[in-house]
């Protein structure tokens, strides 16, 4: 995102989490439930992925509204064993039903070694690397595939027509000393909410990100979404076109993979074909692994990825002055700068959030500029 104050409005990060959580009030959760998602889309925007932050605000009032999502909803367990469980979280609010999911997959994991826990039928569950820093924060490994059931928006390697959805890929590692390592990444070129972002005047997507029906890449809002003109509703089902996988095949396959894991085998429901018109709903799966390192050989491994780390980043730059990070220095890096500076957010989009407020009786916060 362009943080520059020019092109942004600049709010604190807790004067916003009082304010989402005040919108989901009005809309009908319960104070803790609300408080709990405004927390997690804050944290993303904290952590520079505003794609999964507070952008979302509007869409999940919305989908609220009608039905597709949940208020206060727990898990329903489907099978479970000592090592393993399948449960369903009946369409609530991904921040309310995944956190159960993580601490699930924990206490297993620390009383086996080693768990594998499938959720289905969950709300959007935000930024997925949250989930990993929970365990990662309980000394845990963990691996993350995600689907979202009913939500083509990406086409496969060689193809124009929509097969996938944005299919995150997770791994958390605890460290010994230190913050853990955290890869957490769409497995299209960008997330359908960068895409978001830059449609309400945000950063630009990549001029490759998207594609045509005729073949024709693209970086247009409305490949996505269709006419975007004179209104701040995003219909991503809207639009001709579809994402594109990263990498090409091997960004394909992995997305395929999610599919097959994240849907096929915790019985939520693939991407498509999709069951088309308004009244739709989407959901995200997530097949996940926890290792307890200790299960393994504890103390060498501490000693070895901490090693590691510090070989790989005396690596050589590329570019002068330009440093080499781990996998989730710059999420951190951005979150002590935009603690220190507050959370810039683009106009459109802070006018969609208080637009959203408005009509639930809620007053915004002051911000600046």
């Amino acid at each position: 995102m362009n943080d520059s104050p020019e092109t942004c409005v600049t709010i604190t990060a807790d004067a916003l989490a009082a304010f989402a959580g005040a919108i989901f009030r009005a809309a009908g959760c319960d104070a803790a439930e609300s408080e709990r998602i405004a927390l997690s889309l804050v944290s993303a925007n904290l952590a520079g992925h505003d794609s999964h932050g507070v952008v979302r605000v509007p869409r999940y009032v919305h989908v609220l509204g009608l039905g597709q999502v949940r208020a206060g909803q727990s898990l329903t367990v489907v099978h479970d064993a000592a090592a393993h469980a399948l449960v369903d979280g009946n369409f609530g609010f991904g921040q309310t039903i995944a956190p159960l999911a993580v601490d699930l997959g924990i206490a297993k994991a620390k009383s086996s070694g080693v768990s594998v826990i499938g959720l289905r039928n969950a709300g959007h569950i935000g930024r997925v690397g949250e989930w990993a820093e929970r365990a990662a924060a309980a000394g845990l490994i963990s691996i993350h595939f995600v689907n979202v059931f009913n939500g083509e928006l990406v086409a496969p390697f060689g193809g124009v027509d929509r097969r996938f959805s944005t299919n995150p890929f997770c791994v958390g590692v605890p460290m010994a000393e230190g913050p853990p390592l955290l890869l957490d990444f769409a497995t299209s070129v960008v997330a359908e909410g960068k895409v978001l972002v830059a449609s309400h005047g945000g950063k630009k997507v990549p001029d490759d990100a998207m594609i045509e029906p005729d073949g024709r890449l693209s970086s247009d809002p409305r490949t996505l979404y269709g006419p975007i003109e004179g209104t701040d509703e995003r219909n991503p089902s809207a639009g001709p076109g579809a994402l594109r996988a990263f990498g090409g095949h091997k960004g394909s396959g992995l997305a395929f993979m999610c599919e097959i894991l994240a849907g096929c085998l915790t019985g939520g429901g693939t991407s498509g074909p999709a069951e088309h018109g308004p009244g739709r709903r989407i959901a995200n799966g997530m097949l996940s692994i926890y290792v307890t390192p200790g299960a393994f050989v504890a103390a060498a491994f501490a000693d070895a990825a901490r090693e590691y780390c510090t070989y790989v980043k005396a690596s050589r730059p590329a570019e002068a002055g330009v440093e080499v990070l781990l996998p989730g220095e710059p999420e951190r890096r951005t979150r002590a700068l935009r603690l220190k500076n507050g959370i810039p957010l683009q106009h459109r989009t802070w006018e969609a959030i208080v637009a959203t407020a408005r009509n639930l009786g809620v007053n915004a916060p002051a911000r600046t500029p």
